[in-house]
């Protein structure tokens, strides 16, 4: 059973779906984020994500313990938060955000 994902933000449902739309962002972030959006969407559960290196699936720190971060570029993560336990976990796609 895969997660059930909701985008927090509409910008970011809109650029999963929309092959014309970047909400401004470069190309090289789109892709990224399409090509993440997809190995989310392909996932069974979270040890899927973490299982790819190249995803850096990572639980943040502080007041956001509750949330990770998957790499997109070197300046780049995607926000995504966990919600649920077991087979009835959701994804939420919280965001796009710059680490430097």
């Amino acid at each position: 059973m895969a997660f059930e994902v909701v985008h927090r933000d509409e910008s970011l449902e809109r650029l999963e779906r929309d092959v014309k739309y970047t909400a401004g962002y470069s190309p090289a972030v789109v892709k990224a984020f399409r090509k993440r959006m997809w190995s989310i969407r392909n996932a069974v559960d979270e040890r899927d994500l973490r299982e790819v290196k190249a995803n850096h699936f990572e639980k943040l720190k502080g007041k956001r313990e509750h949330q990770h971060s998957m790499r997109l570029n070197d300046q780049w993560r995607l926000i995504i938060q966990l919600e649920g336990k077991g087979a009835n976990k959701t994804l939420a796609v919280i965001g796009i955000e710059d680490y430097h």
